[in-house]
């Protein structure tokens, strides 16, 4: 982020605003970004962003001198200074570390909103075991090569950050790709250019794709102790793929219900898509891609979906604090996600998952976090309003067999074929086994064996 930029941003969580060199102030502010996510200082600004008259640059670089040593261990600044009609305004940009700091008394400082606030024992405990595993996302990758990043990935990722900034990017692409932390200074991949543009990223991580299943039923077993589930999909390549892959899943399998308003009658899928596509981004976001053998898993079940993400909660996180505090455990895949239009705006997932089940009707997500692990579980369990004399049925079909229904009304039956030609991009297995629920349910009858089967309106 550059001065001029951050004079237009306000303080905030990444943002902080002093108009006179107040040397305690400025030490409290570095360790808190350090230990967060990174952030800027403005020296020599008012909060309203205008540059304080009369300011010197010699004054705001003793301050920050005197700031630094009060930092343990030292931490890591830039300084840009630039001179205004009003007077000197300096920026000190703190990237993130992977140390834990303290001030010489012994405080630990994150930053939260626009103000700085100390940590408590077991916080500083929980921040010290995320910051001692070093920065994972940065390592080079053993025998990766820039040959094993997909170049119309990166350029679909150029021209959507362009889109969602509104101007060119005039760096070239290597230096590009160096900035975001996608390849190291010599040119090789590392873990985050991997698992953003990578050609094949599980082939190096194999731990980085993730498994979605649909059980049918409540329980993970049906009977007779055979396995549950009526889908298993194994989604791989890069996050951005693994997101739109793994959504157009989800949408295949949400159930649509029938609701009426005045004299309108709408279909809404079962659960919320905002909520639903924000614990999806989350998981894929904030898991820990160190640990081996787990992927991410997704499993839906007839009440309620849960997404299970390897890794505790990141830094200082507990499930008390998760709303109003934030932390990410891979800042540069969270920031390259965000400016690829995956995430609108950086530390909001969790609200929005919430406030939107709730409107909807449904309970509050339910949020379990382990040492090694994190779920949230979204429940579909609500008064639902049905259309008045439509079968009670018809509320509980996913989109899929909504369409075959609708075929046979139109053209009296429908064969395995002529589903496969309206849900094209649906496996016949999984197809087949729509089918098979809607005989059992009594909803419609087969007719004809093998070849000639076609199935009917009971």
């Amino acid at each position: 982020m550059t001065l001029k930029s951050s004079l237009k941003q306000g303080p905030g969580p990444h943002t902080e605003y002093m108009a006179e060199p107040d040397a305690d102030r400025l030490a409290e502010t570095l360790v808190a970004f350090a230990n967060g996510d990174g952030g800027t200082v403005l020296l020599g600004v008012e909060l309203d962003g205008t540059p304080v008259e009369g300011l010197l640059g010699d004054e705001m670089e003793e301050a920050l001198r005197a700031a630094l040593v009060q930092c343990r261990p030292p931490i890591r600044t830039e300084w840009e200074q630039m001179d205004t009609p009003e007077g000197t305004v300096a920026a000190i940009h703190v990237p993130r570390s992977t140390e834990l700091h303290s001030l010489a008394d012994g405080r630990v400082l994150i930053r939260s909103g626009a103000e700085n606030h100390p940590l408590g024992g077991e916080q500083v405990r929980q921040l010290a075991s995320g910051k001692s595993s070093g920065d994972f996302e940065m390592q080079d990758v053993a025998g990766a090569q820039m040959a094993d990043l997909d170049q119309d990935v990166i350029k679909d990722y150029i021209a959507r950050r362009e889109e969602k900034q509104g101007r060119q990017i005039k760096l070239p692409q290597d230096r590009l790709l160096q900035q975001i932390g996608a390849v190291t200074a010599d040119g090789n991949p590392t873990v985050a250019g991997l698992l953003l543009f990578g050609l094949e990223p599980q082939f190096f991580l194999p731990q980085s794709g993730l498994t979605f299943v649909r059980f049918s039923g409540t329980e993970l077993r049906g009977p007779g102790g055979l396995p549950g589930y009526s889908r298993r999909d194994e989604i791989t390549g890069p996050l951005a793929q693994i997101i739109e892959r793994t959504w157009t899943i989800l949408m295949q399998e949400m159930r649509l219900e029938a609701v009426v308003k005045g004299l309108r009658r709408e279909e809404r899928t079962e659960y919320p898509p905002i909520a639903v596509r924000e614990a999806l981004v989350n998981a894929v976001c904030h898991r820990d891609y160190r640990l081996t053998g787990r992927r991410i898993e997704i499993r839906m079940f007839d009440d309620r979906v849960e997404i299970h993400s390897p890794g505790g909660l990141p830094g200082y996180i507990t499930i008390d604090n998760i709303v109003e505090e934030h932390f990410s455990r891979n800042p540069r895949l969270v920031n390259g996600l965000y400016h690829w239009n995956y995430i609108e705006e950086l530390g909001l997932g969790v609200d929005k998952m919430i406030e939107t089940m709730m409107q909807a009707g449904h309970p509050q997500p339910e949020f379990k976090a382990t040492p090694h692990s994190f779920t949230v579980t979204l429940q579909n369990a609500k008064e639902r309003e049905t259309l008045t004399g439509s079968p009670a049925w018809e509320n509980s079909m996913n989109e899929r067999q909504l369409r075959a229904i609708q075929y046979m009304r139109d053209n009296g039956r429908i064969t395995s074929r002529d589903y496969q030609d309206i849900c094209p991009d649906v496996s016949p297995e999984t197809l087949r086994l729509d089918m098979v629920d809607l005989t059992d349910r009594g909803i419609v009858m087969k007719v004809g064996m093998k070849r000639g089967t076609y199935y009917i309106m009971r």
